[in-house]
C-alpha cells in the first residue's frame, strides 16, 4: 500500500468505487490509522448495500426468473399511470426485459423521485429487449371511463412491443382480450421487476407529455402536478375553468363546468365480470 497516500486509497476505493485488492484489503485492515479504518468503513458499508439491493433484485426478479427457467424468454411486464389526474391521458407500459437482466434501484415509480426515474428510465430503454408507451387521450377517457382507459391503454402497448410476449405480468389486473398466458400481481409495480420498468416508463413519458400541455394551456401548472388533483390545481380550475386537457367525466371538472356528477363506475366485481 506504500505507493499509495489515504488520499489516493479514498480517490480509488470510494469515490471512483474500484474493486478493492485482496492485497490492498489486508493492508488496509492491519493499519490502525483513523483514516484507513474510516476508508475501510465506508467500503464494508457499500458492500452491505450491494449485498442487500442484490437481495432485493432477486426478489423482484423472481416471477421473471421462474418464467425465464421455464423457456419463457419473452415476459412482457405491464402498468399504467395516470388514472386519477383531472387532466391529460393515461399512459401504459410493456417492458420485455432481457433474461438475467438486473437494473439497480429499479422499483416502483411512485416511490421514487423524478430525476431517479428519468435516469432509470434511460437504463431500462437501453437494456430491455423492447419497450413500448401507448396513451388514451382525454376524449376516450371521457367516453368510455377512466377505468377501461387504462385497460386499452395497456392493451394498445403490448402489440406496440414488435414482439409478442410469451407471457405478460400485470399490476392487479386480467386483460382478458389479449390472447396471451398472464398473470395479475397485486402491488406489482414492487414485486416484479419488470411491471416495475413498465410503470417508471409510462410515468416519465407522461410526464413529459405534460409539460407539453403546460405550453399548450397555461396557468394550470400541469408542468408541476402534472394533472394530479392538488390544490393548486383546485384552484387553477376555479379561476379559469376547464381546458380542452381537463377529463370532463372527473367530478372536480364537471363541477368546475357547472355539470352534474356522472353515475360512479362500476364495481370490482362488475368489472371482473365484464
Amino acid at each position: 500500500m506504500s505507493q499509495y497516500s489515504l488520499d489516493a486509497l479514498r480517490q480509488r476505493y470510494v469515490i471512483e468505487k474500484r474493486p478493492l485488492e485482496a492485497s490492498i484489503e489486508q493492508t488496509l485492515r492491519a493499519d490502525t490509522r483513523a483514516g484507513a479504518r474510516a476508508i475501510l468503513a465506508l467500503i464494508d458499508k457499500r458492500r452491505f448495500e450491494n449485498r442487500s439491493e442484490g437481495q432485493r433484485l432477486r426478489k423482484m426478479l423472481r416471477f421473471e426468473t421462474s418464467l425465464w427457467e421455464s423457456g419463457h424468454h419473452a415476459v412482457a411486464g405491464v402498468d399504467e399511470a395516470g388514472m386519477s389526474p383531472l387532466a391529460g391521458p393515461v399512459s401504459a407500459g410493456a417492458v420485455i426485459l432481457k433474461p438475467g437482466t438486473r437494473i439497480i434501484g429499479i422499483d416502483d415509480s411512485k416511490k421514487l423521485d423524478a430525476s431517479a426515474r428519468e435516469e432509470l428510465a434511460r437504463e431500462i430503454k437501453e437494456k430491455a429487449e423492447s419497450w413500448c408507451v401507448a396513451f388514451v387521450e382525454v376524449e376516450e377517457i371521457d367516453a368510455i371511463n377512466i377505468y377501461w382507459a387504462g385497460i386499452r391503454a395497456m392493451q394498445r402497448a403490448i402489440p406496440g412491443l414488435g414482439v409478442t410476449p410469451q407471457h405478460l405480468l400485470i399490476d392487479a389486473k386480467r386483460l382478458k382480450e389479449i390472447e396471451i398466458p398472464q398473470q395479475a400481481i397485486i402491488k406489482g409495480d414492487a414485486k416484479s421487476a419488470s411491471i416495475a420498468a413498465a410503470s417508471i416508463l409510462a410515468k416519465v413519458e407522461r410526464d413529459t407529455l405534460m409539460r407539453t400541455l403546460d405550453e399548450r394551456h397555461p396557468g394550470y401548472g400541469f408542468a408541476d402536478h402534472k394533472g394530479y388533483p392538488v390544490p393548486a390545481h383546485y384552484e387553477a380550475l376555479a379561476r379559469l375553468g376547464a381546458c380542452a386537457a381537463h377529463r370532463r367525466s372527473f367530478g372536480p371538472v364537471r363541477k368546475a363546468l357547472g355539470l352534474p356528477p356522472l353515475p360512479p363506475w362500476p364495481s370490482a366485481s362488475e368489472r371482473a365480470a365484464s
